[in-house]
């Protein structure tokens, strides 16, 4: 059992795309920062905003690249390299357009799916990391994609990416102790009703 030491939320910095559904990897990133009381900081040598908090007495890195989505990779290696984290202890957390919204998969290694993010990633430390997907959803043409990733959900919509988002929090004390398995039993196991 390998544990999380890094969790890297992907997004493009900027107020004006903080509420874009290509930001909910930052999102996620922003509330296991609030609910762990700590302020991610600029830290210029890894070229993104970073915290270290303490997950059920394991240590994890909290990082959000601000090289913009593309170049997401040069970011994620900087620190991932100077901290001597394997790419299976980082959890790369980034939007889906393959799920709806309200859902939230977690699994390891694969491609990029298209998504420039992990490519670029992918790149820099091969596939082996984790990836947590969380759906926003297709806009029915491929066409439209960027356009689409670049703006803001609709309400319901963003109302269900945030409930995934809240059920993809709980597994954060498995996912640091290095409990994937559990972690994705939890995650993609809906309760009956």
């Amino acid at each position: 059992m390998t544990p999380i030491r890094l969790i890297a939320g992907l997004g493009n910095p900027g107020r004006e795309y903080a509420d874009n559904r290509h930001n909910v990897g930052f999102w996620f990133v922003d509330e296991i920062a609030r609910k762990a009381g700590a302020s991610l900081r600029a830290e210029s040598r890894f070229h993104g905003l970073a915290a270290r908090v303490n997950l059920q007495g394991h240590e994890v890195w909290l990082f959000e690249p601000q090289t913009y989505m593309n170049v997401s990779g040069q970011a994620v290696i900087a620190l991932a390299g100077f901290y001597k984290i394997a790419p299976e202890e980082i959890l790369v957390v980034h939007d889906e357009l393959d799920l709806p919204p309200g859902s939230a998969r977690l699994k390891r290694g694969g491609g990029a799916g298209g998504h420039n993010g992990l490519k670029h990633i992918i790149a820099h430390t091969g596939p082996d990391f984790w990836r947590l997907r969380i759906g926003i959803g297709h806009p029915g043409n491929k066409d439209a994609v960027a356009d689409f990733v670049l703006h803001r959900p609709s309400q319901p919509e963003e109302e269900l990416i945030r409930a995934a988002l809240d059920e993809s929090l709980c597994t954060l004390p498995l996912l640091a102790a290095g409990d994937m398995a559990g972690a994705m039993h939890r995650l993609h196991t809906k309760p009956k009703p």
